[in-house]
């Protein structure tokens, strides 16, 4: 009881904001919670001339805290649920919140790493160069004479994390009770799903490793940088890295000045995204500008690693053939693979989705090649295929927010050079030697090698039911007999030769014995 009347109080009070930002209609608001907003004094703003519905409502997430800011972002890459349009506006979403107090810095510094300030850095500047929602950094020296760039989560931050993610969750019951057709959106499970990926975010130690794995990933590659972790000084609410020098990506001017050639960043950049996306399947997926600089010889460094995302390799597979096919315009391959992935069931029509895949490729990829935004076209094919009951998969709308802002900064560097069109010879390497015959040999051949691998343990197993066997008999689990009843009648589920080893196998141990 209590906790509802505390939840429903706090939705009134994001209703107030809601209301100020004219959102109450667009979300279709209960009457209930307008009528006790009107009762506690909230008004209905006016729509601010020329914005969108998603600048509003990025404007009204920015006003809740936190919490929100985080939400919007994780929301900015559903486009399946809320459209492209909604989607881009939230992938704006400034993470800019005013600084705490060094003081407190300090304090949870000191009280996380159990060590005086003084012993950690000999010096440390108060003054913060970042503040966001969740934490906020500061530049220090280390008592070994290293720059060093130190991240400080916000005091508080986890508490009011709970009880904000304790509100949304009461809403996404009370959602999926009363209006059961929403149970199809997953509202629940896609709340839980947030509130894991904010509680790793808020866990630094997750963000070390993340930026740990890709330094790893990209050793040797002088084109590409991550800055060095120090473990020393690194743990739940404190993250400590190499103090990184660079111009900031979207500084053009700059970067010219400085003797750089803005294309030649662009075509680093591409073949960065390529290696992080097809050859890693572990990308930085919060690639905007602030996040980006370039260093003294032309080189990209990367900072900030909150959000990384992963792609198995059957997932790159498809990734590779759906660009190559909408490069190549070929939309009914384009089609058929989101059938063959099940990412679209098998009895939707694919003659329809190969048409509503050309409606929505050949406005795009009619206009001049710099001008085609591959990630846009991602965006609407996912829109429009959910009349075809797509299986959204989280990861792949991550990646493309991520193309999004990747795209973005591109063309700040040049807007002449479409950076899809620089990596597209090393998407098809990439996809001849993944899905070429040589390729399937090598899987095979593969496949193989595991099963000799997995020998050791398949005669300790038959060891097991000698041993069995020899004590007076083997009992099976109601559940076994039951699937072997199913499964009686079947052919193909074993190879043919595989009850003759084990018969072989049995055979020589029980006369070994």
């Amino acid at each position: 009881m209590f906790r509802g009347i505390t939840n429903f109080l706090r939705l009134v009070a994001i209703g107030r904001i809601l209301a100020k930002h004219d959102l109450l209609d667009l979300l279709n608001a209960p009457s209930s919670l307008r009528l006790s907003i009107m009762i506690s004094g909230g008004r209905k703003g006016r729509a601010a001339a020329g914005q969108r519905p998603g600048q509003r409502l990025a404007a009204a997430l920015l006003e809740m805290g936190p919490t929100f800011i985080k939400l919007g972002q994780s929301l900015s890459t559903r486009s399946d649920l809320i459209g492209e349009e909604m989607a881009e506006d939230l992938s704006e979403l400034q993470d800019k919140l005013p600084p705490f107090p060094s003081e407190e810095a300090r304090a949870i510094i000191e009280t996380e790493l159990e060590q005086p300030l003084d012993k950690l850095f000999q010096s440390f500047d108060d003054a913060p160069i970042a503040a966001a929602s969740i934490a906020q950094v500061h530049f220090a020296v280390t008592t070994e004479g290293n720059e060093v760039a130190v991240k400080v989560l916000r005091p508080g931050i986890e508490r009011r994390f709970g009880a904000d993610v304790a509100l949304l969750l009461w809403l996404a019951e009370w959602a999926e009770r009363l209006r059961p057709r929403l149970r199809r959106l997953h509202i629940l499970d896609s709340v839980r799903n947030f509130e894991g990926v904010v509680q790793r975010e808020m866990d630094l130690r997750f963000e070390a490793a993340a930026a740990a794995e890709l330094a790893q990933n990209f050793t040797g590659d002088p084109n590409f940088l991550i800055p060095e972790v120090d473990w020393q000084r690194t743990g739940h609410r404190v993250l400590t890295l190499k103090r990184i020098h660079g111009i900031p990506v979207d500084e053009v001017d700059e970067i010219i000045a400085a003797g750089i050639d803005p294309t030649h960043v662009v075509e680093l950049a591409a073949d960065a995204f390529f290696n992080m996306v097809f050859r890693d399947g572990f990308f930085h997926a919060d690639l905007h500008p602030g996040n980006l600089f370039v260093g003294v010889n032309g080189e990209i460094i990367a900072v900030d690693f909150g959000i990384t995302g992963r792609l198995d390799k059957a997932t790159r597979r498809f990734l590779g053939e759906l660009l190559l096919g909408f490069l190549n315009r070929d939309f009914a391959r384009v089609a058929r693979i989101h059938f063959d992935a099940g990412i679209i069931p098998g009895d939707q029509s694919v003659e329809l989705f190969t048409q509503a895949v050309r409606s929505i490729a050949e406005p795009i990829l009619g206009r001049p090649l710099h001008e085609i935004s591959v990630a846009r076209l991602l965006g609407q094919l996912f829109d429009v295929a959910r009349a075809f009951k797509l299986e959204a998969q989280p990861q792949m709308l991550l990646l493309q927010k991520t193309m999004l802002v990747a795209e973005g900064v591109g063309r700040i560097l040049n807007p002449k050079i479409n950076m899809w069109h620089l990596a597209r010879p090393l998407i098809e390497q990439w996809m001849f030697e993944n899905l070429g015959a040589t390729a399937r040999l090598r899987d095979s051949v593969g496949g193989v090698f595991e099963t000799i691998e997995g020998l050791p343990r398949l005669v300790r197993n038959v060891e097991h039911l000698a041993e069995s066997i020899k004590a007076g008999g083997l009992r099976l689990h109601p559940d076994s007999m039951k699937a072997l009843e199913q499964s009686r009648g079947r052919r193909g589920i074993f190879p043919s030769w595989l009850p003759w080893v084990l018969v072989a196998v049995l055979a020589y141990l029980l006369l070994k014995r």
